[in-house]
């Protein structure tokens, strides 16, 4: 059986990755005014961050339409394949899984997987990599899917942002807690639960932040066993690659990569969120 690879833009998959790996990209759209741009498409995260500055308001956000996806699936198909795993971002906020879903069962000729990260970002990308590399390999989707279920007993991902409202305007965190966290200028740090955000620990400063991601991590890396992991970055490469090189000297079994949040993860965590993922290889 020959099997596909699909993720959404929200995993930030360098392009040379995705070239290699033969992993299909469908993106989401950030909109400016009446202007809707294509993440990893028609705009990068550097240039959503210098339009950013220019604009007062924030933008909003869209996934891609079941057209798109049915779409997308029937070139696969047409390509010979039998099978696509498709892996998209956490579906309790974004409705893209649910679309992938849908156009699923409107592409006759082709078994459509959709798969719930429950996730996104680099996490999200981790299992679109793995997933391309087992294709790679021959692996049946039974056997790919079984391994997703496996990385996700041991993924972690926390992360923290230097302004709640963005979450809060979007609506992916309650009003009342960005209320607080504005009120006490903390810098909460945050993670995914049941699929949604939510705030994990209340935290004052931005490196103690930092330094509490660092504790949690120890918990699985100072074990000793191989673990992958991505420090992921809004418009903070100096920091990131800081944090990088301290994290590698302290763990050389981890294997760490840079990733950041592009546009639209970056419209509703804002520029400045910092955090960090890893799951046992």
């Amino acid at each position: 059986m020959k099997t596909a690879i699909v993720t959404d833009s929200t995993a930030y998959l360098p392009k040379d990755v995705r070239e290699r790996l033969g992993i299909r990209l469908i993106s989401l759209s950030v909109i400016f005014g009446e202007e809707a741009y294509r993440e990893e498409i028609d705009m990068t995260a550097d240039e959503f961050f210098a339009k950013m500055k220019t604009h007062s308001v924030l933008p909003t956000t869209s996934q891609p339409s079941v057209g798109e996806f049915v779409d997308l699936f029937t070139a696969i198909r047409e390509e010979g394949y039998d099978a696509v795993i498709s892996i998209h971002l956490s579906s309790g906020i974004s409705g893209t899984y649910q679309g992938a879903v849908t156009a699923g069962t409107m592409v006759e000729g082709l078994s459509v997987y959709a798969y719930d990260s429950e996730i996104s970002c680099m996490a999200q990308g981790f299992y679109a990599i793995e997933a391309a590399e087992m294709a790679q390999a021959g692996k049946t989707p039974d056997e790919i899917l079984a391994r997703l279920d496996e990385m996700k007993r041991t993924l972690r991902a926390y992360f923290m942002v230097d302004d709640l409202s963005h979450l809060q305007r979007g609506g992916r965190l309650t009003g009342a807690q960005a209320f607080i966290g504005g009120l006490l200028q903390i810098k909460p740090l945050l993670r995914f639960e049941n699929k949604v955000i939510v705030p994990f620990e209340k935290i004052r400063t931005r490196k103690k932040a930092v330094k509490r991601i660092e504790e949690l991590f120890a918990e699985d890396a100072d074990k000793g066993v191989p673990l992958k992991a991505a420090i992921i970055h809004a418009n903070q490469p100096d920091e990131a690659n800081r944090w990088r090189d301290e994290l590698s000297a302290r763990y050389p079994h981890v294997e760490f990569s840079i990733s950041y949040f592009g546009p639209v993860i970056a419209t509703h965590v804002g520029e400045g969120a910092l955090g960090l993922t890893w799951y046992e290889l």
